[in-house]
């Protein structure tokens, strides 16, 4: 599995000549969206940061909101989830979604913005092998509350996302805050994770910071 990251909440996971990518976002934030075919498309909300569809050429199958999928051997869970620490009242919903393959589970959790992670939804995303979580705080969950919901979900890798970046239009917090609250010191940004699920085995919390492709 390689995972690459565009900025934003952007990912795409490539395994073997299957592609999913999440959230492509709109060139006006000031960075480049994704433009490569790929199988499966998810979108986590509406916002213009997140559904920039028709950057992506026709032919995936999209998935814009919670529910359960199976497609091409892949096993997609989506659960709704608030976009801010009100309800929804403000920003509305966002989608988490928890995506199983090639033996390994990732957690995408979208435009997160609750004070805390519910049991329910807890319980629903289950054991997590690579969590993708907002950190840069604004619109979605800062850098405490992040590390606090780390230490929820105990995932074996952690990618954050939703943070500032160079060329980024949108006012947000960067990700040192972060890996000082998880303890995770200075990071060296990657181009992209490529992993296996024998490399998991027996692994402890690990944060893992991507380079905006």
């Amino acid at each position: 599995m390689v995972i690459t990251w565009y900025g934003q909440s952007c990912f795409k996971i490539q395994s073997g000549e299957l592609s999913l990518i999440i959230d492509p976002f709109s060139k006006e934030i000031g960075l480049t969206p994704p433009r490569s075919r790929t199988d499966i498309l998810l979108v986590s909300h509406s916002h213009f940061d997140h559904s920039n569809i028709d950057a992506i050429p026709e032919g995936y199958f999209l998935i814009d909101g919670p529910g359960e999928y199976e497609i091409k051997g892949m096993a997609i869970n989506g659960f709704p989830a608030f976009h801010d620490n009100q309800s929804g009242k403000e920003l509305g919903l966002t989608a988490v979604y928890a995506i199983e393959i090639e033996g390994i589970k990732v957690c995408h959790l979208g435009d997160f913005g609750e004070e805390k992670i519910s049991p329910e939804l807890l319980e629903k995303i289950g054991e997590v092998d690579i969590l993708m979580i907002p950190v840069g705080g604004k619109f979605t969950i800062g850098a405490e509350a992040a590390a606090n919901a780390v230490s929820q979900i105990d995932p074996k890798i952690v990618i954050p996302m939703h943070y500032h970046v160079a060329g980024l239009k949108i006012k947000l917090n960067g990700v040192d805050e972060f890996l000082k609250e998880t303890g995770a010191g200075k990071k060296t940004p990657q181009e992209k994770l490529t992993i296996k699920k024998k490399d998991l085995e027996g692994k402890e919390t690990e944060v893992v910071v991507l380079k905006a492709a």
